[in-house]
């Protein structure tokens, strides 16, 4: 039997499920923010850097420094605000309460899951889609737990998001704010690079894209085939070069540029050349391996959780433990990356077919996106010699992601029974899996048989 997931019934109980997703992404990123009073992993340099603009100390910083301006803007906050001053520290330099230098990022955090449905939905304009995304995300270990601390990887997610989201926004010719669109999406890219250098794969996933919906334009019309209004090619191929080039390429530029001024006024040397090959001198100069950091993890063992990275691990009584491992949902990450070999697969066959029908291009639409923006997260990371960490394969899984979650819309609107079943025990495997791994996800009092049955590292790839 077929699913009619589209009637205005099943489209307002979708609307509501994003809207439950999105209250309980909140509830789990900010329930108890303060519980471990320490430094957890990177706070020991984003935290003290934030102070540093509080208190106007010159430092030097390996990463730009957008991160570091918003969670000081949460601690000027979070010190003013009646909650969450029950546990206080010096660690930073100042006495500030742990919830105020972590508050900032559980609200960036909780903003992904709407992000992300929003994303979805202007990909094919499906409220179940957008629902299942939303769903997904949400029960991903790892965007949880880089929610939870002071740490800069969920802002460059966040800002290369949204500007994805207002490119497609701005490709859609029916709208009258398209200059406004492309302005917000040249910015939030420029913002994304802020944080981390590696925001810029979200742009150059949009680069890829634009390119091959010109491409696939100037084929088109050699073939003469008819356009589908709203297909997600057609609709990048309006965007012209000169927008490409002003509002896409010139403008995050300058953004990047700007955002740098408050830190060169406190700290004047090194300049903002000079800083800037400062950076990546530094990062050139870190080494790999167990020596530099027992958690250095090679691109290509993310994908399977071969090295997830402790936060936080303490004994508090005899085998009990507190622990926050950063790693991603096993059984969501897992079937991701069937899902994006799914995805390539069709899109291999669509290219090898003789006859490339318009139908073929609106039904492998989503595919392409993700298959794309997956790659350019990925594959740079590819010739990187520095350590590199499970978290730095953010942008990709969530591609990732979004692809599992396609898939699992399209099988329940099929009309096969099976594919369906199939469709549903995706759904609760994935939810039951974020349950498993929960206690380690927010650090929760654990006994040390439950604790190894929930460490990769110390199980099944424990040979590699």
């Amino acid at each position: 039997m077929r699913l009619n997931l589209d009637t205005a019934s099943n489209q307002k109980l979708a609307s509501w499920g994003i809207v439950i997703v999105c209250i309980g992404s909140i509830a789990l990123r900010f329930w108890g923010l303060g519980r471990f009073n320490v430094f957890v992993f990177d706070e020991v340099y984003y935290a003290k850097f934030a102070n540093n603009y509080l208190t106007n100390t010159k430092f030097f910083n390996s990463h730009p420094p957008l991160s570091q301006y918003l969670i000081a803007i949460g601690i000027w906050i979070g010190d003013r605000l009646p909650i969450g001053q029950d546990t206080t520290n010096t660690l930073t330099g100042s006495l500030h309460s742990t919830f105020s230098y972590r508050w900032m990022n559980a609200f960036f955090g909780s903003l992904i899951p709407p992000l992300v449905a929003a994303l979805a939905y202007q990909l094919n304009r499906r409220m179940s889609y957008a629902f299942l995304a939303a769903l997904f995300i949400s029960l991903d270990g790892l965007f949880l737990i880089e929610s939870r601390y002071a740490l800069n990887n969920i802002y460059l997610v966040f800002f290369g998001l949204l500007g994805q989201l207002l490119v497609l926004m701005a490709s859609d010719r029916d709208r009258t704010h398209r200059l406004a669109l492309c302005i917000g999406a040249g910015s939030s890219f420029g913002a994304s690079a802020a944080c981390k250098w590696n925001g810029l794969w979200f742009l150059l996933g949009i680069y890829i894209l634009i390119a091959i919906a010109k491409i696939w334009q100037i084929v088109r019309a050699k073939r003469q085939t008819p356009t589908i209004t709203n297909s997600l090619l057609e609709r990048l191929a309006t965007i012209r070069i000169v927008e490409v080039i002003v509002y896409l390429f010139i403008l995050p530029i300058v953004i990047y540029s700007l955002l740098w001024i408050p830190h060169l006024i406190q700290n004047p040397t090194p300049n903002f050349i000079e800083v800037q090959w400062a950076i990546l001198t530094y990062h050139e100069k870190v080494g790999n391996g167990a020596a530099i950091h027992p958690y250095c993890a090679n691109w290509y063992t993310w994908p399977l959780l071969m090295r997830p990275l402790a936060y936080y691990f303490k004994q508090y009584k005899p085998d009990y433990y507190y622990d926050v491992h950063a790693m991603g949902n096993p059984v969501l990450w897992w079937l991701a990356l069937v899902a994006i070999f799914a995805a390539i697969w069709l899109l291999v066959k669509a290219i090898a077919t003789t006859s490339v029908r318009e139908k073929n291009l609106e039904w492998t639409s989503v595919p392409l996106f993700m298959v794309i923006n997956y790659a350019a997260n990925l594959l740079p990371w590819v010739k990187v010699t520095r350590c590199l960490y499970i978290y730095h394969y953010m942008g990709a899984v969530l591609f990732a992601i979004m692809g599992l979650a396609w898939f699992v819309d399209v099988w329940l609107r099929s009309g096969s029974r099976l594919w369906q079943v199939v469709g549903l025990t995706t759904i609760f495997s994935v939810a039951g899996s974020f349950v498993f791994w929960l206690p380690i996800f927010l650090g929760l009092s654990i006994e040390k048989s439950d604790l190894s049955l929930r460490l990769w590292d110390f199980w099944i790839f424990r040979w590699i």
